[in-house]
């Protein structure tokens, strides 16, 4: 045998790594004290534990202990408590504190990584080189936000006590996306690991107290979906940060709407993973390997869905099989093992059963030869093919070692492939031409895109998904943002819900001159034929208007639908030109829309005068704004650059006010108009006239059919109409409490972002109603990561 015949016979020998030290912390640790409660370890009222096994032997690991609502509380009273001076630590207190910890997370590297191998079964490549690392690196980054937030942040707070909820496939790195930058804010934390890992989170824990950072700042109670049920609905939780599956996110949504809380969810994905023709595809198939069996495709973001254009198909999958075979499935401690058990019995048979399902659908599955390891929760890598778009395996998160494989013909196939999905979490674009590849970016629906890579990540970084991944980021200046709120001046009212009244007489007119509704650029009939009194101050009837039903909202966001590919995709500078014309426009007309606030609202005549003049400045405010909220670039500790930009949300639905309700229904429109979104609006109820006045300002100020559309009526309904609208991208609503409450349990079914006045009244003119705020929450950013070099 020569050297070269050698060379070829040469196979992995086991390089395996040592437990010693993690097995010597389990046996030493009392799991049955393992809740961290105000600096101190307990166990739970009631004594109850549950098991925690290793994944790939089946092995018990230990008896952890298990909380229950009332040691919830305990950890919601130690976190309050421990509140008021964390927040008013300095930043460059907090920042001492992050970096201690990311220091002695860094001191204890090797047995973080070995205990998240044992507990969770992922590769200790992965958790020793990507998961510990970036653990780190989230500690590190935002100790220095902490001592920045003054200058970056000015006239923001923490926002209090937050529940966190985490997942089981990154138990270590998903705990620090969660604490860093709370911490850095100024919040205090109760956090909760999975059930399956919960081991990290406890070491993590004793490092907290090894560093010294101060009782009550960050509680961990161990437990099952009771626990995070007590979290999410505690009264004294400000709020909730969850990651995990999108039916559990569908849950938190309903059961925290009307609450107040903030809320971020990082939620599930079926995500796109694009070769074209020119790539290299060589370095796309390793790419492909890093993306959907990375964690054993146990990944929120894993490349689950192959699109591969049909020139290059053919010679694309005949890559993947043969590095398919060449993929060692087996012990996650050896360092040469790349695909390891899953996480648990549970989820073996999820993926089992969900793969019959898809071949019983018509799916066809190939796997390598080769033996799966007699013990643990193994399942080969499987290439999914001839599959139509609607089945289960295209459709459905498998989260699992499995890949669907598809083709397109052109670019325009391969993104409406690509966006064939309820998710929108990430996509990764395999091209040689960067040009192609930054032309298809933009139009994925999806909150991370990398360019010829995949699995990219980093502290500075935002990550986050549209549809229903969820919403809200991690990482970046945008995760920060997510734990901080207005530091609040003055007070609000109340609102109180308008009631329609059946007005006695008519107006003078015979002549019958009642407003139609605004859809699509014309005014149209309300499909009730339907129309109700409205009064002004002193009760008199001085019109009438159209009542709006579930059908004129469904043919309202069917046009705003239609027309975000005309204004979504006009350049700002264009919606910037239409935005002054509208402004010019309206104050065209002033003394005649001063009349009508005065005549409607009581209001004296500076007063109405002034209301119309500030609606005027806040539109020619974001006409200015409207090629002015760019996005950043980032240089994350990598040869790449990755671009946030800012996305319009799509199509947003908006209820105006009573109170100020013209600048009220500027307000919020303008800044929506600004960003690239369209609109279905929902007049003051009780003053619609000054919205139905709008219309010929509309209709003369070249603003695109289906870019405003005005829906006259009862507002808490059409509220609710445009929250079950799975076609509706976002909802803003200044109203009573009950409606908005009604409005965010609702807008769960297709988890669109939902922002609420929580049934107070805005200051236009303060820090509630600012500009900024609305053109914010008028984006959707997407990070597309670009490397460079060779």
């Amino acid at each position: 045998m020569n050297i070269l015949e050698r060379f070829g016979a040469m196979d992995y020998g086991p390089a395996p790594e040592s437990r010693a030290e993690a097995d010597r912390w389990i046996a030493g640790r009392d799991f049955s004290r393992a809740l961290f409660i105000d600096g101190a370890w307990t166990a739970s009222a009631s004594g109850r534990t549950f098991a925690t096994a290793e994944p790939a032997q089946g092995r018990h690991l230990a008896d952890i202990s298990q909380a229950d609502a009332s040691d919830v509380d305990r950890a919601v009273a130690a976190a309050a408590a421990a509140l008021p001076a964390w927040r008013e630590t300095s930043g460059y207190g907090r920042a001492r504190v992050l970096y201690a910890l990311g220091r002695a997370i860094q001191r204890h590297a090797r047995l973080f990584a070995v205990l998240e191998t044992i507990d969770n079964g992922k590769p200790i490549r992965e958790s020793r080189d990507i998961d510990v690392p970036l653990a780190i690196r989230h500690f590190i980054h935002h100790a220095g936000w902490a001592q920045n937030l003054d200058r970056e942040a000015p006239g923001m707070v923490s926002v209090g006590v937050c529940g966190q909820i985490i997942p089981w496939n990154f138990p270590l790195l998903m705990l620090s996306w969660k604490i860093a930058p709370a911490l850095a804010a100024g919040c205090t934390v109760v956090l909760k690991p999975a059930e399956f890992t919960p081991l990290t989170a406890i070491l993590f824990a004793e490092i907290c107290e090894r560093v010294g950072v101060p009782k009550g700042v960050v509680n961990i109670v161990q437990g099952g979906p009771e626990v995070g049920e007590a979290i999410v609905t505690h009264s004294d939780v400000a709020k909730i940060a969850f990651t995990g599956s999108s039916e559990v996110g569908k849950i938190i949504r309903g059961r925290t709407a009307g609450s107040g809380k903030q809320l971020s969810l990082e939620l599930g994905g079926k995500s796109p993973f694009i070769v074209f023709e020119d790539a290299d595809l060589n370095s796309a198939v390793e790419g492909l390997v890093d993306g959907i069996w990375f964690n054993q495709g146990q990944v929120c973001c894993a490349g689950s869905r192959l699109l591969v254009q049909e020139s290059v198909a053919g010679e694309f999958l005949r890559k993947v099989k043969a590095r398919m075979a060449r993929l060692r499935v087996g012990d996650p401690l050896d360092k040469n093992t790349d695909i390891g058990p899953l996480v648990d019995q549970t989820q073996l048979e999820r993926v089992r059963g969900l793969v019959a399902e898809g071949v019983a659908q018509g799916a066809a599955c190939w796997q390598p030869q080769g033996e799966l390891p007699t013990s643990g929760h193994f399942f080969a890598p499987t290439l999914v093919s001839d599959l139509a778009p609607a089945n289960l395996l295209a459709q459905e998160e498998i989260f699992g070692p499995v890949l669907v494989s598809m083709t397109f013909r052109d670019t325009a196939e391969a993104i409406e492939l690509a966006n064939n999905t309820r998710y929108g979490l990430a996509a990764s674009i395999w091209s040689e031409t960067i040009g192609l590849a930054l032309q298809v970016a933009p139009a994925l629906k999806a909150g991370v895109v990398w360019i010829n890579g995949t699995n990219m990540f980093d502290a500075a970084v935002g990550f986050g998904g549209y549809r229903e991944s969820g919403f809200g980021r991690e990482g970046g200046i945008e995760g920060m943002q997510a734990y901080l709120k207005p530091a609040h001046g003055g007070t609000r009212s109340v609102l109180e819900p308008y009631t329609f009244q059946v007005a006695d007489g008519a107006p003078g007119d015979l002549i019958d001159r009642t407003p139609k509704l605004f859809i699509a650029g014309k005014q149209v009939r309300p499909d009730s034929n339907y129309s109700y009194g409205v009064l002004d101050h002193g009760g008199a009837v001085v019109g009438e208007a159209g009542v709006g039903n579930r059908k004129d909202i469904r043919d309202a966001v069917s046009a705003a639908r239609a027309a975000t590919r005309s204004w979504g995709s006009a350049t700002a500078y264009n919606r910037a030109q239409v935005l002054y014309y509208l402004a010019e426009n309206l104050s065209a007309r002033t003394g005649e829309f001063a009349q009508r606030l005065q005549r409607l609202t009581g209001v004296e005549a500076d007063k109405a005068r002034e209301e119309v003049e500030a609606s005027i400045e806040r539109l020619f405010a974001c006409a200015g704004m409207a090629d002015k909220v760019e996005g950043r670039v980032h240089n994350p500790p990598m040869r790449a650059v990755a671009m946030a930009l800012n996305e319009p949300l799509g199509v947003i639905g908006i209820v105006t006010p009573d109170g100020q309700p013209l600048l009220g229904l500027v307000a919020m429109l303008a800044p929506a108009l600004a960003m690239g979104n369209t609109v279905v609006v929902v007049p003051s109820a009780r003053w619609p006239l000054l919205a139905t006045d709008l219309y010929s300002v509309i209709e003369t100020s070249d603003v695109p059919a289906g870019a405003i559309n005005i829906v006259t009526g009862p507002g808490a309904d059409l509220a609710k109409v445009l929250a079950r609208h799975d076609d509706v991208d976002g909802l803003w609503l200044v109203t009573d409490k009950a409606t908005a409450a009604e409005a965010e349990r609702e807008s769960a079914g297709n988890l669109k972002r939902v922002w609420t006045s929580g049934g107070l009244s805005v200051d236009w003119n303060g820090q509630d109603g600012a500009i900024d705020r609305f053109l914010k929450r008028a984006v959707e950013i997407k990070n597309v990561w670009v490397p460079y070099g060779d």
